[in-house]
């Protein structure tokens, strides 16, 4: 089906533009208010998520300039903010650090060219129409996965917090790092951090739509500000250079990107999964749902644009995204306020930013980190299925034991090792009648089922493939040996409305079944196959061992034919 047209050019930002040109003062009022409290989110903790990917604060605003100016033409979702963000942000810090040795002007132009390289990803992965991949990662792996995310956050934050020089090597190192070096703490950046993440935890519960982080870190650099950095000790931002860079790709060679291309393939999946499911998450209408194809092609640009202006990586926002949609925003125009907003700051706001002390934007890390472990979605997992809980808690460790960039990796696998596990071992039934009620059922769903004697109608609950189609095999002569107890069986036939692929693997073990049941004097049929599926059963040689005539449209056809074939006739000759 084609791509309506609003949906391939702006799609989000049509809307605004159309309110724009109607005068729409509700619709735009809505965008301008929003854009304005984005903005006065967005630009202390971008600065934040700048400082987690170990690059000057300021680089946090260039990298937010570029997605706020492609964005809106280029994404699907009317609400997205799409910019610096939390996991992008170390991820950055985890693949550019051990290129950089230890070199700052290397480090900031690795991390320009890790945005360039996620963009060469996402613009391939939309060639080659690989958006389908945002399904992959299981609801439970990706709370495991935040969870993981926000603990590396915190630990990272311990050193800016209390002002004790932490190293180490992963969460464990700067650990003990930190135990080590306590008796190191200077005492007013941690009477700092504790301030500011008092305010910022209290004010969020008690004004949740003012922008508690913009007015929390103000406050941070007005105290700076009046007692003088110098006689609290307290580290700042320090000089911020004026305005925008200029454009241009960092100075790195061939080698440097090559060396590059494994961490961007782990931030394009983070990413690319973060904005679609950010994206599904705050749209009200189905086909208002971001289009995954299209957003890889929206983060290719974004990128390209963070990259070029000395940025580093980015993805999508969650908060941000509903701090837009509480405060009224309704379409990408929002996006471009904040825009404006964020020049701004950088043009004039230099003096300003300057003041804010490092322990407060530590702290609005840790703050952030706080809102990615999801305690009630662990409980609701933990409710629903124990080996689902089991496997949020392999993917936190994972993340925590073998770093973000392997715990991505990991977190995929286990998502799709979990969804073929499911696939391989599915549900079996066997059914028969139950006493008033029609059709045929599982016979452990209602009371009184019995099966026809002689007849084993047999339902596997799976597409058939490589990795059941033994177990597909076993189930059928389980399925006739339990029946086998009560009556010789003379039939068995396969439900296989749920089978709605075959590979040549499972088109083998269809053929060993009817072989096998022939050889113990058993007919094998099967029912309601798709269209689709009788062209493999026959592309694969299974209607050689199968007879095609034995293909019944339904249940009740196919259960019709076993007794003609099987009753004994009555006394007038006819079939019962």
């Amino acid at each position: 089906m084609a791509e309506p047209a609003g949906r391939t050019v702006a799609a989000g930002l049509r809307p605004g533009l159309q309110a724009l040109r109607r005068k729409d003062a509700d619709a735009l009022r809505g965008d301008l208010v929003g854009g304005l409290t984005v903005a006065a989110y967005l630009v202390p903790q971008v600065m934040a998520y700048a400082v987690l990917a170990g690059l000057p604060p300021v680089t946090g605003l260039w990298a937010a300039v570029g997605a706020l100016v492609l964005y809106p033409f280029l994404g699907t979702s009317r609400l997205l903010s799409v910019g610096p963000e939390s996991t992008t942000a170390i991820l950055t810090a985890v693949a550019v650090g051990p290129l950089a040795a230890g070199d700052p002007a290397r480090y900031a132009a690795l991390a320009a060219g890790l945005a360039l390289a996620v963009s060469v990803v996402c613009a391939l992965g939309r060639l080659a129409r690989l958006g389908f991949l945002a399904d992959l990662l299981s609801r439970p792996v990706l709370v495991g996965y935040m969870a993981g995310i926000a603990v590396i956050m915190i630990v990272g934050q311990l050193g800016p917090l209390t002002g004790v020089q932490v190293d180490g090597d992963g969460p464990l190192g700067e650990l003990r790092s930190l135990v080590t070096g306590l008796g190191g703490t200077h005492l007013p950046t941690l009477v700092l951090s504790l301030a500011t993440l008092t305010l910022l935890f209290v004010g969020a519960r008690v004004a949740p739509r003012l922008p508690i982080p913009l007015i929390t870190v103000l406050l941070a650099a007005a105290a700076i500000t009046l007692l003088g950095p110098t006689a609290t000790g307290i580290a700042t931002v320090g000089p911020v250079p004026a305005g925008l860079p200029v454009p241009g790709p960092p100075r790195l060679g061939l080698t440097d990107y090559t060396s590059l291309i494994g961490p961007a393939l782990g931030v394009s999946v983070v990413a690319f999964t973060d904005v679609v499911l950010t994206g599904r998450a705050f749209t009200g209408r189905s086909h208002d749902a971001p289009d995954p194809d299209r957003e890889l092609l929206a983060l290719a640009g974004t990128n390209i644009a963070s990259g070029m202006l000395a940025g580093f990586p980015v993805s999508s926002s969650g908060s941000r995204t509903a701090l837009a949609k509480a405060t009224g925003a309704r379409t990408q125009l929002h996006s471009l306020v904040a825009l404006v907003v964020v020049v701004t700051v950088l043009l004039v706001g230099g003096d300003v930013l300057q003041a804010l002390p490092r322990a407060a934007l530590g702290a609005l890390v840790v703050y952030a980190a706080v809102q990615l472990v999801y305690v009630a979605e662990f409980r609701r997992i933990a409710a629903f299925r124990r080996s689902e809980l089991l496997l949020s808690l392999a993917t936190v460790a994972a993340v925590l034991g073998l770093g973000v960039l392997y715990g991505v990796l990991v977190a995929v696998g286990l998502s799709v090792l979990d969804l073929v596990r499911r696939i391989a071992r599915p549900h079996v039934a066997a059914l028969g009648f139950a006493p008033g009620v029609a059709g045929m059922h599982d016979l452990s769903d209602l009371p009184g089922t019995q099966p026809v004697p002689g007849l084993v109608v047999h339902r596997y609950d799976a597409p058939l493939f490589f990795a059941n189609a033994e177990d597909f095999r076993r189930s059928v002569h389980r399925a006739v040996a339990e029946a086998a107890e009560t009556a010789p069986v003379r039939w068995v036939v396969l439900d296989l409305e749920a089978v709605t692929e075959l590979d040549l693997t499972a088109a083998d073990a269809l053929i060993a079944v009817a072989r096998e049941l022939a050889e113990d004097g058993i007919v094998l049929a099967a029912a309601r196959a798709k269209r689709e599926l009788v062209a493999d059963l026959e592309a694969g040689a299974v209607l050689e061992a199968v007879d095609a005539a034995r293909l019944y449209p339904t249940i009740p056809t196919a259960v019709a034919a076993f007794h003609a074939e099987t009753d004994p006739p009555s006394a007038g000759g006819a079939a019962t």
